[in-house]
C-alpha cells in the first residue's frame, strides 16, 4: 500500500469527522429537547440540522480528498446514534408504537457478529456501507421530522403524518434489507478467504 494513502486514512483531524463529532454530541441534546422541555421545533430543527451534515460531511470527504478510517467509524455510528435517539424519544412520548422502536435496533444486533468476522479474515472492523443502508437512513432521517409534525394540532398534521409512516415503513423495510446484504458480503468475504487457503 502506499504510505501516502495510509497516512491519509489514519487522518482524524478533518472537516468531514469534525461534522460527524458535532453530530455525535448533539444527541443528547435531542433527546432532552424531545423528553425535558418537549420543545419539537428546536428537536426537529436539529434533525434536519444533523441529516443535512451527514449529506455534507460525504460530500467535503470526497471532493476533498479527506476520507479516513475513523470516518466511516464515526459516520454510520452517528446515524445510528440519532436513529436509536429518536425512536427513543417518538416511543416515550407515545408518538410512535414501541414495536417499530424496538425493530431498528433489532437489525444492529443482527450485525454484531460481523466485526468479529471481519478480523477474524484479516479486514478492518467495518464493511463500507453500502446505497441502500445510506438510502434506509435517510429514509428514517426523513420520517422521523414529519412524525414529530404529524403530533401536533395543526394543518400540516395529516400530510406529515402520511409521508412520515412512508418514509418510516420503506426506510425499516431497507435498514433490514440492508443488514442481509451486509451477512451476503461476510459470506463472500469467508467463501474467498477459505478458496485463497486452498
Amino acid at each position: 500500500m502506499n504510505p501516502e494513502a495510509s497516512g491519509a486514512e489514519d487522518r482524524i483531524w478533518t472537516v468531514p469527522n469534525a461534522l460527524s463529532l458535532a453530530r455525535l454530541l448533539g444527541v443528547p441534546v435531542f433527546l432532552w429537547l424531545v423528553l425535558g422541555p418537549k420543545a419539537d421545533g428546536w428537536a426537529v430543527a436539529l434533525l434536519m440540522l444533523a441529516g443535512f451534515s451527514d449529506w455534507l460531511d460525504g460530500k467535503i470527504a470526497r471532493a476533498w480528498n479527506q476520507t479516513s478510517r475513523l470516518g466511516r467509524l464515526l459516520d454510520p455510528l452517528a446515524d445510528r446514534l440519532y436513529i436509536l435517539a429518536t425512536l427513543f424519544g417518538l416511543a416515550m412520548r407515545e408518538i410512535i408504537p414501541w414495536w417499530l422502536a424496538l425493530a431498528v435496533p433489532l437489525r444492529d444486533v443482527m450485525l454484531l457478529g460481523i466485526p468479529l468476522i471481519l478480523r477474524r479474515l484479516g479486514y478492518g472492523p467495518a464493511l463500507p456501507v453500502h446505497f441502500l443502508g445510506k438510502a434506509a437512513t435517510a429514509n428514517l432521517l426523513y420520517a422521523f421530522p414529519l412524525l414529530f409534525l404529524a403530533h401536533h394540532d395543526a394543518w400540516y398534521a395529516d400530510p406529515a403524518r402520511i409521508v412520515g409512516w412512508s418514509l418510516a415503513i420503506w426506510g425499516t423495510g431497507l435498514y433490514w434489507w440492508s443488514g442481509v446484504l451486509y451477512w451476503v458480503q461476510v459470506r463472500q468475504l469467508t467463501s474467498e478467504a477459505k478458496r485463497l487457503k486452498r
